[in-house]
């Protein structure tokens, strides 16, 4: 269990140390599998510094061209979640029976054919998943058709039959982890307008990341799949506000270590797309948090991260 730790750290450390860190926590801790909590929180935290300085030292392209790939990433996710269920079962030809997502069209497959229903052609989730994967393999001018047909899905939700009636029945929480419908173009309209932006850069400037960075989003899948997880069930909003405060914190552990702030883009546009989510459509949500924390905690990050970088920049001139 200890080699999953090194997945934390960029591949070049790997080669280079992944043996001796290996054979310090089997010296350190004999007969255990998987070192203390405190140690591994500190393993992680070193890996994502790792990596943060790695990619800050790569100069084949500008900050700001990687931050909003960056972002780009995260939207794409952002717009995925709700919709992994769906996907799953649409992939593997699953019928959820009465843990169906909600919608109004429940699919083309003949079983997903009953009263009161119309047929679909595709799931709606399969257009971030498009965007998220040619994003991945810095392929944005696959990823921009995508992105705009997310916009015309959710402006046609009513009348499409294409995707069928992308909207969930029932409540979302009122926090972090509340899921975003197709309806809500501000996500998807800002993830076509970061792709385009990409797609206008020059061929080969992006970052191309592995496949396996898929793994996690099949492994999300399956889950949300096999235990049929909807996105208005409160164990997919725990998770969700999990992931994100996760990811939250690694964007800071990499700025406090660098002094870049391409991380901050991505985490400004989160904060954007959340906060517009929230003020606009307040009654469509279980108020389980004062108004006032949420806002807090959506902004907070923005100038902590900002903080955090110009500190490191000041300590690197003291340097």
């Amino acid at each position: 269990m200890n080699r999953l730790l090194l997945a934390a750290y960029p591949e070049p450390y790997r080669s280079r140390q992944g043996k001796e860190l290996l054979t310090c926590l089997s010296e350190a801790y004999p007969g255990r599998s998987w070192p203390p909590p405190r140690e591994v929180v500190a393993l992680v935290r070193a890996g994502v510094q790792a990596r943060a300085r790695a990619v800050v030292d790569d100069t084949a392209r500008p900050w700001w061209l990687d931050g909003i790939h960056l972002t780009t990433l995260v939207l794409a996710t952002l717009a995925l979640v709700p919709y992994l269920q769906d996907v799953w079962h649409w992939a593997l030809h699953i019928d959820p029976g009465r843990h169906a997502i909600a919608f109004h069209f429940s699919g083309w497959y003949p079983w997903a054919q009953g009263p009161g229903t119309q047929t679909r052609l595709l799931p709606y989730g399969l257009l971030p998943l498009v965007c998220l994967i040619a994003l991945l393999r810095g392929k944005p001018w696959i990823a921009l058709p995508a992105a705009a047909a997310m916009i015309y899905a959710g402006a046609t939700s009513n009348s499409n039959t294409l995707f069928g009636d992308e909207g969930k029945a029932g409540l979302g929480y009122y926090g972090l982890g509340t899921p975003i419908t197709a309806r809500d173009l501000v996500l998807s309209g800002a993830l076509c307008t970061a792709c385009a932006v990409l797609a206008a850069c020059r061929h080969g400037r992006l970052r191309r990341h592995s496949y396996r960075w898929l793994i996690p989003v099949v492994l999300a899948m399956f889950v949300a799949g096999s235990l049929h997880i909807i996105s208005v069930s409160p164990a997919f909003q725990r998770g969700l506000f999990a992931l994100e405060v996760a990811a939250l914190i690694a964007a800071w552990v990499a700025t406090a270590a660098t002094g870049d702030y391409r991380w901050l883009i991505p985490v400004a546009a989160f904060a954007f797309i959340r906060t517009q989510a929230i003020v606009i459509q307040p009654n469509e949500f279980i108020r389980s948090l004062p108004d006032l924390v949420v806002l807090l905690l959506l902004i907070a990050p923005l100038p902590t991260l900002a903080i955090a970088a110009q500190r490191r920049q000041s300590r690197a001139l003291l340097e």
